[in-house]
């Protein structure tokens, strides 16, 4: 027997306690008759003033990460979804995998992963040529940068914000996220991403597409796509973008 609201899928989705992003742009993306069931990664909040400081932030949420698991299995869902990006790009395509290794061995469930789902989104739009930008400081994403190189896509140029915490990602205005999309464009790029699940950055990346006019995929958008995609799940979703939409 199913429940009455998740009886078709019950996402378990694993996130960092400081994200207050995630949750709700998954909520905005559930088709019906599939629900999310939020874990959160105990997260001391991060005081980043360097390359460093970040990087040891981001790992120590990677390693907190299968209490999180333990803790969301007790409802049951069907499959996981990593809410946090981060961590999912480091150490290459190799590391990406051993990390999404690590939590299917912990839960016996498949887990949709940040770095795997924007690989498979560019595939699935036709990109090659990529420019990201992101909250994190350089040394993370150099760690994107390497992912995407051996995941087969040539990254022109990169950003990033540097914000200060992680709550303080959350608190990114509207207005930087798309002058910062803008500045990436250009006509040797064709598509552009957004990494780092607690910017806000759906909506913005949706409406950057059309005056744009070339994929804009932000980090959530490509997660839940890819989780409900891999899964069998082929509702098109619209406002978040066309990846939920057309694909």
């Amino acid at each position: 027997m199913r429940d009455p609201l998740g009886f078709r899928h019950r996402f378990g989705v694993l996130g960092p306690s400081t994200n207050t992003i995630v949750q709700p742009d998954m909520e905005a993306m559930g088709p019906p008759g599939v629900t999310n069931h939020y874990s959160r990664i105990f997260t001391p909040d991060a005081h980043a003033v360097s390359n460093e400081t970040f990087m040891l932030g981001a790992r120590l949420i990677g390693d907190n990460t299968l209490d999180a698991v333990g803790s969301v299995m007790t409802a049951a869902p069907d499959s996981l979804v990593m809410g946090m990006s981060a961590v999912t790009f480091f150490g290459g395509v190799a590391g990406a995998g051993a990390f999404q290794a690590r939590i299917e061995a912990a839960s016996g469930l498949a887990v949709c992963i940040g770095s795997h789902a924007v690989a498979a989104a560019l595939r699935a739009v036709g990109a090659r040529r990529v420019a990201f930008m992101s909250p994190y400081f350089p040394a993370a994403n150099a760690e994107v940068r390497q992912y995407l190189h051996e995941a087969g896509f040539s990254v022109v140029r990169d950003s990033c914000l540097q914000c200060p915490g992680w709550t303080a990602i959350a608190a990114t205005p509207e207005a930087v996220v798309r002058d910062s999309l803008r500045a990436l464009d250009g006509d040797d790029v064709d598509a552009i991403v957004q990494v780092g699940t607690n910017l806000s950055a759906v909506r913005i990346a949706a409406a950057a597409e059309l005056w744009l006019g070339k994929p804009v995929l932000a980090i959530n958008a490509a997660t839940y796509w890819h989780a409900l995609r891999s899964n069998g799940i082929q509702d098109r979703v619209d406002g978040c973008g066309r990846l939920l939409r057309d694909f």
